[in-house]
């Protein structure tokens, strides 16, 4: 038996975006009573307290940018605690311990190739912001990807990324391993074990606390597991959905682990001195959450019993209002003989406030006049708007009026206000039309009655900020 085996807990930690697109309010959630809001109730259950017991310092993770744009706001100490948890790690280890993740929560194999690489620059770049460091590990929401996809993240600089059992053939797990691209190149990749993480992720309260569980399950396993187990869950796991268990994460991380014979790292540390050295083949269009590969945010599937049809004639209007939008702001960009898209990219200066948007297109555009800077920031501001439409959570659910598919026709209806301000041109009319056929049978509603609604409770335009700035 080998002298110690390595294990590693990832958590994701994530809040749906939600709320007023165009004021980025949460407001009030009655369900998230005695708190004003799921964020709030959630911070107080989970984030708040693993934050204050050390356990980002001892575990891999990645935080939602939604998510951390809020707790900058709301609960600063929490924020700066993620923050330095990170440094801490860097300093005791040689590199950081979180990980980077697309800026906004979109399962990005459904995604255009230019819409996958400004969610990967606009995360890369985040992440620059926020811990000082560049990343080196990419969280990719819902784990859910495709060849493009992972050519695209290697290309943006990222080394490597987290995959489920359930989308390698043979199920191997821990590695690293090398998944081989067909541009020639290659990406590592980190495979949980997904058994291990499923018990902790819905049995954590009954398992008899960190200790037993560390003595009878990965105790029992080390002479026939792989040198690395890693287990990836939902950060909530710890706190939320199971109350007071950021204390078994402690212990765990602690000394159980230790004691079961097991030395506790993270993804940064470990891949540092264990590069891959064998390649496994992984199953395009898969996911972690869902068997069914992506069908999940496209048709539905058995996993939103009922009629989930809605999500595609959704997911179709919207892709048809991406290429109307592209078009107008490809022709107000034109003239000025600079890649559209490279401007997109970045646009996140201006949306993570490191300055305004009149202060970016002087630099990028200095030869504009008043009226063409108005009608590009104003096109870009939509673009930014409509990518979030795109949010994971827009079709996740089995049902069409939940508030993460209000939101996400929200984005797309302000979107077409912003793109109709700059330049004249009414994206809405096809919009609308289109999104008659997004019928859910859960609710009776169909997409022209949440156009309709949205736009009557969220999008006055004179009740937005002069430059608005989207959020994750």
């Amino acid at each position: 038996m080998r002298t110690y085996n390595y294990l590693c807990v990832h958590g994701h930690f994530y809040q749906p975006a939600r709320g007023n697109p165009v004021n980025n309010e949460i407001g009030e959630e009655a369900d998230a009573a005695p708190f004003t809001n799921w964020n709030e109730r959630v911070t107080a259950e989970s984030y708040r307290p693993n934050a204050l017991i050390g356990n980002f310092e001892r575990m891999s993770f990645d935080v939602g940018e939604a998510l951390m744009r809020w707790l900058q706001v709301h609960d600063l100490e929490v924020y700066q605690r993620i923050i330095q948890s990170n440094r801490t790690h860097l300093q005791q280890h040689g590199i950081g311990n979180a990980l980077a993740r697309p800026y906004y929560h979109v399962v990005l194999p459904l995604s255009r190739l230019r819409d996958k690489r400004t969610m990967l620059a606009w995360g890369k770049y985040t992440f620059q912001y926020r811990f000082g460091a560049d990343p080196l590990g990419l969280w990719l929401p819902e784990m859910a990807f495709d060849m493009e996809t992972l050519i695209a993240v290697r290309a943006a600089g990222f080394t490597y990324t987290i995959l489920s059992q359930n989308q390698v053939h043979d199920r191997p797990e821990g590695g690293p391993y090398w998944v081989d691209l067909e541009n020639g190149e290659r990406i590592a990749v980190f495979i949980r074990n997904d058994d291990l993480s499923n018990d902790l992720s819905y049995n954590i309260s009954s398992v008899g606390g960190a200790g037993q569980w560390a003595r009878d399950i990965l105790g029992s396993r080390r002479s026939q597991a792989s040198r690395l187990t890693l287990l990836a869950v939902g950060g909530e796991t710890f706190g939320h959905h199971h109350l007071g268990e950021e204390q078994f994460l402690r212990w765990l991380l602690q000394s159980e682990a230790s004691r079961a014979g097991y030395k506790v790292v993270t993804l940064n540390e470990y891949l540092l001195e264990n590069p891959p050295e064998e390649s496994v083949q992984v199953k395009m269009f898969s996911s972690w959450s869902c068997l069914h590969g992506v069908s999940r945010w496209v048709t539905g599937c058995s996993c939103t019993p009922g009629d989930s049809t809605w999500k595609g004639a959704l997911r179709r209007a919207l892709d048809n209002l991406s290429g109307d939008l592209a078009e107008l702001y490809q022709d107000a960009v034109r003239p000025y003989g600079i890649n559209p898209w490279a401007l997109r990219d970045g646009y996140i200066r201006v949306i993570l406030n490191e300055m305004t948007a009149s202060e970016y297109l002087s630099e990028m555009l200095p030869t504009l006049t008043s009226d063409s800077e108005k009608r590009i920031l104003g096109l870009l501001q939509a673009q930014a708007n409509l990518l979030r439409a795109y949010n994971s959570f827009t079709f996740f659910y089995e049902d069409l009026d939940r508030p993460e598919s209000h939101y996400g026709v929200a984005n797309a209806v302000y979107a077409i206000a912003l793109a109709g301000e700059a330049t004249g041109t009414d994206l809405g009319r096809r919009f609308r039309n289109e999104l008659y056929l997004a019928y859910s049978g859960h609710s009776s509603m169909n997409g022209q009655q949440l156009y309709d609604q949205v736009t009557e409770e969220y999008l006055t335009l004179d009740d937005a900020a002069p430059e608005l700035q989207a959020e994750g």
